[in-house]
């Protein structure tokens, strides 16, 4: 059941779990950390919650494409927190959130229970 768009939203997950990392990590090295705490507590939920994203999509999951309301839920978080620092890893984190965001929102489906 793989097709294109599948293994596209994968890549722009992985993506985002890569940047979110990246940010993370170079949060932890600026000067003043105690700023960056949000967005290092962000940037590792997006990074889980993505990765995680990704292993459902790939093992077909019947809650995959659910899930990805969520996923979308917290790039948006993301994209919002790090859009407001200036430092290049925050700014280039906050578009790979908003990109896969878009892409969550393009394939997510509602939760049901029944």
């Amino acid at each position: 059941m793989e097709n294109h768009n599948h293994q596209q939203l994968i890549e722009k997950l992985l993506n985002c779990v890569s940047a979110c990392e990246h940010c993370a990590t170079a949060c932890l090295h600026e000067d003043d950390v105690q700023m960056m705490t949000r967005c290092i507590s962000l940037d590792r939920d997006c990074a889980d919650i993505c990765a995680q994203a990704t292993r459902l999509l790939q093992r077909d999951s019947e809650i995959g494409h659910q899930y990805l309301l969520l996923c979308e839920e917290i790039c948006r978080l993301c994209a919002e927190e790090c859009g407001k620092h200036q430092h290049d890893h925050c700014q280039q984190c906050a578009e790979a959130c908003r990109v896969c965001a878009d892409a969550c929102h393009q394939h997510h489906q509602p939760i049901t229970q029944g």
